[in-house]
């Protein structure tokens, strides 16, 4: 009878609050908060786009009734004190930074717009959409404790600001908090993930260009997405250049041409169905005698990379019975200081590791007269998902849909796999149809179903009810 209330008195707040959170989703979309470390100062570690950000969801949290810290602009955290006190808590983990919008808008990005139940803007699912769904599900806990009734444990929200970018917020966090009972990051699928792959990044760069073809590449947005344009800048003349698929020719003047390769884009940890626009445009540059022999390696390289997005063509290939695949993905290119820097990202699993990643990536750099070198290796996370906290969301997920809560792997990672007991938990559901017009995080005309975000909120707080009443 006790649950039969709280449902019903969790719809009832639902109804109440959906247009304020919707208008507070679009307050922080207004925020193009990429991290700028060139522009970063105290109080500000992640460059001040970001920071806006994160003290717009402060206020936001201070309006809602909780307890505000900020943690010298690294990240935030708001409360709803309970009885256990500050030390024993259950947390929530969400963040307020973004991946540059990017190319292929069909909708203002820095926006939310509604359409046919939609909201579309970036970020609206990753990860300020699922936010601010942590912060009003806390919002109901502290209208109880207003009232009384205060939770069990302290809940808190955690506001994280560097998410997609290293998460270097997390430990910043850890160094000076004690970890949380149980922690749910709002930040990807449902069910539930209770593993994510091994993290790795690197960087292959070339030999100085001798420039008397290839004068400049630029490709990709950010290392964790496949990107959906790469551009060249060749001396050549535009009219005498072949046509092919996915490409585009234009004249820049002095000689010079600029040619577009078009790809489609994705998630770095979800290949499957894109199109690496660097490949598409190095295979195209060698092919039409556009490079020069000096970065002839570099280009050769990059049509390995781009052969498949599973490390086979480029021998690092590994699987296993928790996560499967291991992916490998060319993220962007540049040209710095007269030489091409490719980036990429691989998520991997319990069969191989960063070191032997490194290893072959650097054979492979060496086989093509370039250099390699790692900036990223995290091992893989895995919790047991017959945990009774892991269970508790589950069936409330199971609860709400009709659909079996089974907990799942994934190749992304979130802010869980910095956690002793922790996951991520929705809002996203595979299991829903989405329009072919609402695309997907980190690509363009990023959208989220309003009546899932509604029904996500609901989940939360009785997921996190269920928690309170655990022995923790």
């Amino acid at each position: 009878m006790m649950e039969e209330q709280l449902k019903a008195d969790v719809d009832v707040f639902v109804d109440e609050v959906w247009e304020d959170v919707v208008a507070d989703i679009a307050r922080l979309v207004r925020h193009d908060s990429v991290e700028d470390l060139s522009a970063a100062r105290p109080g500000m570690p992640w460059g001040p786009a970001s920071n806006a950000a994160l003290v717009e969801a402060e206020q936001m949290a201070d309006r809602l009734g909780l307890e505000v810290t900020d943690l010298n602009g690294y990240l935030g955290f708001a409360d709803v004190p309970g009885a256990s006190g500050p030390e024993r808590y259950v947390a929530t983990i969400a963040h307020t930074d973004i991946v540059p919008t990017g190319l292929g808008w069909t909708f203002p990005p820095l926006e939310v717009t509604r359409k046919d139940g939609y909201l579309i803007g970036r970020g609206v699912a990753d990860d300020k959409g699922p936010f601010v769904l942590s912060l009003y599900a806390a919002h109901f806990f502290a209208r109880r404790a207003a009232a009384g009734h205060a939770p069990r444990y302290t809940l808190r929200c955690i506001i994280g600001n560097n998410e997609e970018t290293g998460m270097g917020d997390v430990p910043y966090y850890l160094e000076r908090y004690p970890e949380p009972l149980f922690c749910f990051s709002p930040d990807a699928d449902f069910p539930l993930i209770c593993g994510e792959k091994g993290l790795y990044g690197g960087t292959f760069t070339s030999p100085a260009l001798p420039g008397e073809k290839l004068v400049a590449l630029d490709g990709g947005t950010v290392s964790n997405a496949i990107p959906g344009q790469a551009t060249a800048l060749v001396r050549a003349d535009a009219a005498a250049l072949p046509a092919a698929e996915r490409i585009a020719v234009e004249d820049a003047g002095d000689g010079l041409a600029r040619v577009t390769a078009t790809g489609i884009g994705g998630h770095a940890s979800q290949p499957d169905g894109t199109v690496n626009a660097i490949g598409v445009l190095a295979r195209y540059l060698l092919g039409a005698g556009l490079v020069d022999e000096g970065a002839r390696g570099f280009l050769e390289l990059l049509v390995t990379l781009t052969e498949d997005a599973h490390g086979r063509a480029a021998g690092a290939a590994a699987t296993d019975d928790k996560f499967g695949d291991l992916t490998l993905v060319a993220g962007t290119v540049r040209t710095e200081g007269g030489r091409l820097v490719q980036t990429v990202d691989s998520r991997f699993p319990t069969t191989t590791s960063a070191e032997a990643i490194t290893a072959r990536l650097a054979e492979l750099a060496a086989a093509h007269g370039c250099s390699f070198e790692q900036t990223r290796g995290e091992k893989p996370f895995y919790i047991d998902p017959d945990s009774p906290e892991i269970r508790a969301l589950l069936d409330t997920y199971a609860e709400y849909t009709g659909r079996p809560g089974e907990a799942f792997t994934i190749g992304g990672g979130t802010y869980a796999r910095h956690f002793a007991n922790a996951c991520a938990f929705g809002p996203h559901d595979p299991a829903d149809e989405t329009p072919a017009w609402v695309g997907s995080e980190h690509g363009p005309d990023e959208g989220a179903s309003e009546e899932g975000l509604r029904r996500a909120l609901k989940i939360y707080i009785v997921a996190i009810a269920r928690l309170m009443e655990l022995e923790l």
